[in-house]
């Protein structure tokens, strides 16, 4: 199985001081995150500065799209399957528990469902981060995860109908092609993944996979 998936994509060796300092910081980086998103939950839309409000970035946040898309960057860029499932997973234990913690210690509520959900998610990430480090490997498994990465941005990014097909929003559209740039590797590859990816997000446009989780 290890010369198997080793084909498809080898892990390369980080020095225990580097493997360290990359996955405290990725846990830094989901806390802060965290943070700002609850206090742009939580600020009115007229409290924020004009371009803040303009970018609406509170309902960015809100919604799964833009975490897709960090756990994706983080995952193909780690140096292993292994080492993306521990910096994915300290990624969401930081956002998720500084989210939650602001929420109940600074907002005073507890929204026990969403919560859950989202501790669900988090104790999952390892197990998709390690599959998802593939994207960046050779071969029609690489192909599968990438396209796979892509269908989900599509359908944030994205709204199809029987006579429509229109942008959700800008800025996730521009997710969608910060996604492109970063699973690419080859143009021929890159056309794969967008025409499978496509395909996956136009049959499955009307499955309700995401609801709003925070």
């Amino acid at each position: 199985m290890i010369s198997f998936l080793n084909e498809i994509r080898r892990p390369l060796e980080l020095s225990p001081l580097k493997r360290f300092l990359y996955s405290t910081s990725i846990f830094i980086a989901g806390i802060g995150l965290g943070l700002i998103s609850k206090v742009l939950d939580t600020t009115p839309s007229n409290y924020l500065p004009y371009f803040l409000e303009q970018l609406d970035l509170r309902n960015f946040f809100s919604r799964i799209g833009v975490w897709i898309f960090l756990a994706a960057v983080i995952s193909v860029y780690s140096k292993s399957p292994v080492r993306s499932a521990i910096n994915v997973f300290l990624f969401f234990v930081g956002m998720v528990g500084s989210y939650y913690l602001y929420t109940v210690l600074a907002a005073g509520f507890f929204p026990k469902y969403y919560m859950m959900i989202w501790i669900i998610m988090t104790c999952l990430s390892p197990f998709l981060a390690f599959v998802c480090w593939y994207a960046k490997g050779n071969g029609i498994i690489a192909i599968s995860v990438s396209s796979f990465i892509l269908m989900l941005i599509s359908r944030q990014a994205f709204a199809f109908g029987f006579w429509y097909f229109d942008i959700r929003d800008h800025l996730e559209l521009l997710l969608w092609i910060g996604t492109i740039f970063v699973l690419y590797q080859s143009p021929r590859q890159i056309i794969k993944v967008v025409t499978i990816g496509m395909l996956l997000y136009f049959l499955t446009a009307q499955i309700n996979l995401f609801r709003g989780m925070m």
